[in-house]
């Protein structure tokens, strides 16, 4: 197989990934015997397209489970996708009212569930196409989905099983409320974003004339439905005044003057008005004194019959203006105050969200935060980066109660019955009478469930549960999850809480949280802002290994990801590096036969390659197990780019010219066929489409030692301290600093490379005379070295240039290398150019106006100038002196 001359990902990634899914390499094995792996997915919504966030947490899972492969693993990668309530439902409803001019409720319920199941089947596995074009090695023959009959039934289960346990129960709640989507959200879901607003101050009359009270609030239209003012008992400003009724002005209703001591007494006037269908607080205030709850919204937002007459169906904000307005023409305005403050929005489609009096259904939370706690501080549960531990524990510290009810059609529907003779009837499946009056006029809560409520199960349910499989029973508990942090509340810590109810166990025992990738200035990647690549583009453009690549590089343990397209050379350049090195292998192998088994090559420079190599093995391996995928990366990369591409290359192109040692040039060649195979299985995991292609072409050259099978299914390298030689990387390291050293002196004086000059190394000690002895025609070689004189002491070579590397001095005769009138031509020119810099330095230093008004830090760079000027003048002239 002869590689063409320049590396095409377009003919290489699909023909792979075709192989691997039809040779069955993806597919785990309940009834296999030997270790087990698990990785779930964080299951994409189906309406999702990729994204960068999507790419670099798959390419992390697939690292994971692509190297447990290698190592003899039975490997599950569970995939799936979510249905996603109101994103689903907001788009099948914008597609609706576009294409047809219609709404859901022109269709009826059953019509646009089934609307949205068409939808579902025509665009929901857009994602997972684009997941298979990433190089994702998922089971794709177990793919869930969270409305899939099986997972259906494991919702109902769920819901059952904890409310005839008491866990879920009904009521009526102060609920995140989104006008625009008309339903329920999660504290969660309910995305808090600093605004600067305003806090107006009122009157509020007594209703016996004798007197008044100064009330604020950022909400004005919720006045309507005041049910009391508070004041804190301690308060003696107000201590006669308790008990007393105030004339609420507009509603024209009398409320009563309670003490809470949930009031602040230093904020504003001490006085607050209690809205307890409105406000979380003022509810358990309400609730305390046993308030009237007066709901004064329509689920949309507008202003209800219950509130006079000429507010009715405002919308809430039109309201807030003319009950401000109506205050200020009563003379009851006060003043109105700028006012910071944070306000919840839906985190779906940015609505200003409202506090507002619902019936829902919730679950208690109290019994399993306990259990959870104690998993993280004994490090049973454990998160990376580490920090994540302080966020959960805070969390579950103030957690509340999860509303688990939302006012959806998409989505499950809530297995709760009911009768006319006022029976409920929580079930699995729905009920043929009524257990109590035997009546079949049955009706389904119209409610759907929270979307986190399927996916809260989805380490087991896609396992099987609630049957005890063969599936579940071998691969739960999973073994690492790999996320976003912004879900550690949604989703990481429900599964906790559903694992240990359900199962019994944690669902997983490391959670890694990936970074958030924003664009070059630091910005969150948005359509809005134009700034996010579509990665499907990218990888048209640069290849999937190379956006694979430069997206783990980029991404630190624990720092953000400033990504902008252009970066994905850094992973085409590496791509086009090993392609170039497999092409020199196959250049120089002609007629050559690889024995992989053959004894270690006695020259230092084999031994050394293979010592690295054994090094960045145990060093990636350690990496990738402790989660550090970024740290991985860059080991292998350095050993593969710096190594074995540049170092050892050159290394060994004298032992393969035409007239070279016989055995040498064999020894040469074997050891970078096997060191170039293990680095291709190092690389797999990160790099799985160019690595699988060089193995082919080793493998069909005769380069590999096995004739049959893939690399994906190859075993993993394993660190083998035997081949570590200290004493070889020494040498190299030592080689390597001089060759460094003669090239530096040889780009300062500008020599061509055609021009091989006489370098002499005076060593100081034996030792390094010998190193550097062994491997003298390379060092020449790599220098571009004529005579390379080496000495333990001695004079130096007249006429030259020296560097000190290593404890070793290094000279380099520039004796017909440089022509010296010219080169002390442009010296001298140089030495007046910053000569001239210098003085004009000391002029502004000398300048007293300049001095006594620049900042310190200024004078303290310009006096640093002047001292380089300096040295630099000193050192030009000692130069000079090589040429005159």
């Amino acid at each position: 197989m002869e590689l063409e001359k320049v590396y095409n990902p377009a003919s290489v990634e699909g023909k792979w990934y075709k192989v691997w899914e039809e040779s069955g390499y993806f597919k785990a094995d309940e009834k296999k015997e030997g270790p087990r792996y698990c990785v779930m997915i964080p299951p994409p919504n189906v309406t999702g397209h990729l994204h960068l966030g999507h790419v670099l947490n798959n390419t992390l899972q697939d690292i994971l489970v692509r190297k447990k492969r290698m190592e003899g693993f039975n490997v599950l990668w569970m995939p799936g996708t979510d249905h996603a309530g109101i994103a689903t439902q907001n788009v099948v409803e914008k597609a609706l009212l576009k294409e047809e001019k219609k709404t859901r409720h022109d269709l009826g319920r059953e019509a646009f569930v089934a609307r949205v199941w068409e939808w579902k089947a025509k665009y929901g596995s857009t994602i997972i196409k684009q997941l298979k074009r990433l190089g994702s090695s998922c089971d794709w023959s177990r793919e869930r989905f969270t409305m899939d009959e099986g997972l259906s039934n494991a919702v109902k289960e769920s819901f059952v099983r904890l409310y005839d346990k008491g866990l879920i129960y009904q009521g009526q709640y102060i609920v995140n409320w989104c006008p625009r989507c008309r339903t329920a959200l999660s504290d969660e879901e309910n995305i808090h974003k600093d605004k600067q607003g305003k806090l107006w101050h009122f009157r509020y009359p007594l209703a016996d004339g004798s007197g008044e009270l100064v009330v604020a609030t950022t909400r004005p239209e919720t006045m309507l439905g005041d049910t009391a003012v508070a004041v804190n008992p301690s308060d003696e400003r107000y201590k006669s005044l308790v008990g007393k009724m105030i004339r609420l002005p507009l509603a024209d209703r009398d409320i009563p003057i309670i003490t809470d001591d949930l009031v602040d007494k230093e904020f504003g006037t001490g006085c607050v008005k209690v809205t307890p269908a409105h406000d979380p607080n003022d509810f358990k205030m309400g609730e305390r004194s046993k308030l009237p709850r007066i709901t004064v919204m329509n689920e949309d937002g507008t202003m209800n019959n219950v509130v006079p007459e000429k507010y009715r169906n405002l919308d809430r904000f039109a309201c807030r203006k003319a009950v401000v307005a109506d205050m200020e023409a009563l003379g009851l305005l006060v003043k109105i105050e700028e006012h910071a403050h944070a306000v919840g929005h839906c985190e779906r489609c940015d609505t200003v969200t409202e506090p507002y009096l619902s019936k829902q259904w919730f679950v208690k939370y109290d019994a399993w935060v306990g259990p959870a706690v104690d998993a993280v501080k004994k490090k049973e549960l454990r998160f990376y980066p580490e920090k994540w531990e302080k966020t959960f524990l805070h969390w579950m510290e103030n957690i509340r109660d999860w509303c688990i009810s939302r006012q959806l059609w998409w989505g499950h529907r809530i297995p709760v019955w009911y009768c006319g003779c006022g029976e409920v009837m929580v079930a699995r499946e729905a009920p043929d009478k009524c257990r109590r009056c035997g009546g079949t006029n049955l009706q389904q809560d119209n409610d759907v469930l929270d979307t986190w409520f399927s996916s809260w199960l989805w380490p087991f349910s896609t396992l099987g549960w609630p049957q005890n499989t063969e599936l579940l029973k071998k691969f739960y508990p999973t073994d690492a999850l790999v996320t976003a942090a912004d879900i550690i509340f949604f989703w990481v810590a429900r599964m906790v809480f559903a694992g240990q109810e359900f199962m019994g166990q944690l669902p997983f025992k490391d959670v890694y949280f990936n970074s958030v990738v924003r664009d070059p200035q630091g910005r969150k990647m948005s359509k809005s802002l134009g700034n996010s690549p579509d990665p499907i583009d990218v990888m048209d453009k640069y290849g999937a290994d190379a956006l694979r690549y430069t997206i783990v590089h980029l991404a630190p343990t624990g720092q953000d990801v400033l990504f902008g397209e252009e970066k994905c050379e850094l992973g085409r350049n590496f791509a086009n590096k090993l392609w170039n090195t497999a092409r020199f292998i196959f250049m120089n192998t002609e007629g050559f036969k690889f024995n992989a088994s053959q004894q270690m090559s006695a020259a230092v420079e084999d031994r050394w390659i293979i010592s690295e190599f054994n090094e960045a093995v145990k060093k990636v391996s350690g990496h990738i197990d402790g989660y550090n995928f970024n740290a991985a990366l860059d080991e292998a990369y350095h050993f593969t780019w710096n190594s074995l591409c540049d170092w050892y290359v050159e290394l060994i192109k004298p032992r393969l010219a035409p007239d070279a040692d016989p055995v040498s040039k064999a020894a040469a060649l074997n050891t970078i066929v096997k060191v170039f195979n293990g680095t291709l299985t190092l690389l797999h995991p990160f790099m799985p489409f160019i690595t699988e292609e060089l193995y082919a072409a080793l493998k069909e050259n005769g380069l590999t030692e096995k004739t049959s099978g893939h690399l994906m299914m190859e075993k993993w390298p394993t660190f083998n301290e035997a081949e570590v030689s200290l004493d070889a990387e020494r040498q190299i390291a030592f080689a390597q600093a001089v060759i460094t050293a003669v090239r530096t002196m040889r780009a300062e004086k500008n020599i061509p490379p055609s021009k091989k000059g006489e370098v002499q190394v005076i060593c100081g000690d034996e030792t390094k005379a010998k190193w550097l002895k062994e491997v003298n025609s390379q060092v020449c070689a790599l220098s571009k070295t004529g005579t390379l004189d080496i000495k333990v002491s001695g004079d130096p070579l007249a006429n030259s240039v020296s560097a000190v590397t290593e404890g070793v001095t290094v000279f380099l005769s520039l004796e017909g290398l440089v022509d010296k009138a010219a080169e002390a031509d442009k010296i001298r020119k140089e030495i007046e150019r910053v000569q001239g810099f210098a003085a004009s330095l000391e002029a502004k230093l000398s300048n007293e106006k300049f001095v006594s008004n620049a900042p310190a830090a200024v004078l303290d760079k310009e006096r640093a100038k002047l001292n380089d000027s300096k040295e630099k003048i000193i050192k030009l002239n000692e130069t000079l002196k090589l040429f005159i």
